[in-house]
């Protein structure tokens, strides 16, 4: 997939058509279940389905109410605009990630995600993104998340 314009359209962004928003974006899953599907529109089939309430997934396409989601393993369809969120979610990829108290391999860590937990993404620097959930919360280097794009900065 052809992320970045060539020629004289070099360095704009895409945007979707319905929303106007940036493609590729990252959204979460609204619901505890959603279903992906082959194309735009209920008659479609029904490829896989997403079960983890606020699961980030990438917005790669739109069509009408229709949303073209991936998860961070290339997993995805078809989803109505319905079931996903604005709401900025991440991912664990590591077996286990440490959180510190600052944006710093050196400083205190406040707590331990493992692989595959969803947390709820606050700032991020170059390098490291504040992430918290069920009363956790700390820095953690953004290899070790997806749901957010490496050049990525949040205030």
């Amino acid at each position: 997939m052809d992320l970045a314009p060539a020629g004289k359209d070099a360095g704009k962004v895409k945007l979707g058509s319905n929303t106007n928003l940036p493609i590729p974006r990252f959204v979460s899953l609204k619901t505890s279940a959603g279903n992906a599907r082959r194309g735009p529109s209920l008659s479609h089939r029904i490829d896989w389905v997403f079960k983890h309430r606020g699961m980030p997934l990438k917005v790669t396409a739109e069509y009408g109410n229709w949303r073209r989601v991936e998860d961070r393993d290339g997993a995805g369809g078809w989803v109505h605009y319905a079931l996903i969120s604005g709401v900025r979610t991440v991912v664990i990829q590591d077996a286990v990630a440490d959180l510190h108290a600052k944006p710093d391999d050196t400083s205190a860590i406040t707590a331990r995600a493992e692989s595959g937990a969803i947390l709820h993404l606050g700032k991020c620097s170059l390098n490291w993104c504040d992430i918290r959930a069920d009363g956790a919360e700390g820095w953690v280097k953004k290899s070790a998340i997806w749901g957010v794009d490496p050049d990525e900065i949040r205030d």
